[in-house]
């Protein structure tokens, strides 16, 4: 912590703090039924808690000092904000934006189609897989848009669309799994992997063979959760491969030479992404320097209407970072936070092993009832206060914890309501409490899983 985080706070102004807090993540909990979008909701609170901030004379107003010793006069509340963390979601959603243009995406999906032979559990065996990469390359929002709607067309034509609410839910639950593949697969995993120094090839090395279990467990208990099994006749089968033969995969591909071309991007791009903390010239530049880079070099092939894309852009989610970063950097200086800490240290003083499988449990279960973002940006800013070594699981604890909570519940995670809200399109009942009864078998498991990953396999990996 740096000095000013440890000036007197009286108690009670920390309550006040913490009151406001609370009530934030409530309504982010709450978001659908009072109508308000994230960004919105966050920025009313941090206007607040500088009101608050700035009256209780909790803030280190004043001018900061540069690299060279230069005094800049930069506002409170532009210097609280994570610029690394919003570069990167603002530079890969630009980039993949573009990409998808290609018909990259489509080409691979409606491939896996064909290759199944319009076998059901075939099917949902590389729709899983297809999920969890896309997931870890893409977002998870994405990934469950794209794998969704195929899987409605694909079982439609396959005449199988009693199966699409077993194919929905098994591929909304991989979204959070394939959430944590990499360190850009999800917000968590920026928020908590940067702030504990995990570079993009160790996350990969440490998380991937939780991954690669816990997405084979996932199907196999989904195929037998909803029926979905092999074709039992030659007849089935001749009739399904007929089926699938009609899907066209180059559809979507308007140019040949742009689809090859984003194809050595998006290669690229990951090589790029897994490399940049070791690379001359761009490592002291960062993730975010490497994702914008990209996006720009994708974006000269729309040159003439580049606005389009950046009105594509979710800037409710950029704008929502931007505010919650605020809040927190005022929470951390009224104390809350320390607060917190206090509480996060009990589980911890529990052991090595039990602090570490209670933090992560505790973490999937507050993100099962509201947003992962806030929980994994106030765990890490704690983390970082208690002065926690970077080789420590209780990272990863946090990590998986808010993952796998979004598993929980339909609330749980972006995708999830994605997920449901396919599901109410194609008039599937599924009822918040029918979701919970469903999904809680499989969060349990992977849960449990996690937890034995993190204990007792991750000290041994990378």
């Amino acid at each position: 912590m740096t000095e000013h985080t440890h000036h007197s706070v009286p108690f009670s102004v920390t309550l006040i703090c913490a009151a406001i807090l609370v009530a934030m993540v409530l309504s982010l909990a709450l978001e659908e039924k009072i109508h308000a979008k994230k960004s919105l909701i966050t920025g009313v609170f941090a206007a607040i808690s500088l009101f608050v901030g700035s009256y209780f004379h909790l803030l280190p107003f004043g001018p900061l000092l540069n690299v060279f010793g230069e005094e800049m006069a930069v506002p409170v509340f532009i210097a609280a904000v994570d610029w690394g963390v919003i570069t990167i979601i603002f530079g890969s959603s630009l980039f993949i934006d573009v990409t998808a243009k290609s018909g990259l995406f489509t080409w691979i999906a409606i491939k896996l189609t064909k290759a199944s032979r319009g076998d059901p559990l075939i099917l949902l065996s590389y729709y899983g897989v297809m999920t969890v990469v896309f997931s870890a390359v893409l977002n998870n929002v994405t990934a469950m848009i794209i794998v969704g709607a195929l899987s409605a067309v694909s079982l439609a034509k396959l005449k199988r669309s009693h199966k699409l609410l077993g194919f929905l839910l098994v591929e909304g639950l991989l979204t959070n799994i394939g959430g944590l593949l990499t360190l850009i697969s999800s917000v968590p995993n920026i928020i908590v992997g940067t702030a504990a120094g995990i570079s993009f090839v160790e996350f990969f090395i440490k998380a991937a063979p939780y991954v690669v279990v816990a997405t084979a467990l996932t199907i196999v208990m989904g195929a037998k959760t909803f029926g979905i099994q092999r074709l039992a006749s030659d007849q089935e089968r001749e009739e399904a491969t007929a089926l699938v033969a009609g899907f066209d995969e180059n559809d979507g591909i308007v140019s040949q030479a742009f689809f090859v071309g984003s194809c050595i991007m998006t290669c690229l791009f990951i090589v790029c992404i897994a490399t940049a903390s070791v690379l001359p010239v761009v490592a002291p530049l960062g993730m975010g320097f490497v994702a914008m880079a990209f996006a720009a070099v994708m974006l000269v092939r729309f040159k003439h209407e580049v606005d389009q894309f950046y009105k594509a852009l979710d800037w409710d989610l950029l704008l929502f970072f931007v505010f919650l970063f605020v809040v927190i950097n005022v929470m951390e200086h009224a104390q809350v936070l320390a607060l917190i800490g206090q509480g996060l240290a009990q589980l911890i003083a529990l052991g090595p092993q039990l602090g570490v499988a209670s933090t992560l449990v505790s973490s999937a279960l507050f993100s099962a009832v509201t947003d992962n973002i806030p929980l994994a940006a106030m765990l890490a800013r704690i983390l970082e206060g208690l002065g926690t070594h970077g080789e420590s699981g209780l990272w990863w604890a946090v990590i998986f914890g808010a993952n796998l909570g979004g598993n929980i519940t339909p609330i749980g995670s972006a995708s999830t309501v994605v997920a449901v809200t396919i599901m109410h399109k194609h008039k599937l009942d599924m009822s918040f409490i029918a979701f919970v009864k469903a999904a809680v078998p499989f969060a349990a498991i992977q849960i449990v899983l996690a937890t034995l990953h993190v204990v007792y396999i991750l000290p041994h990996l990378g």
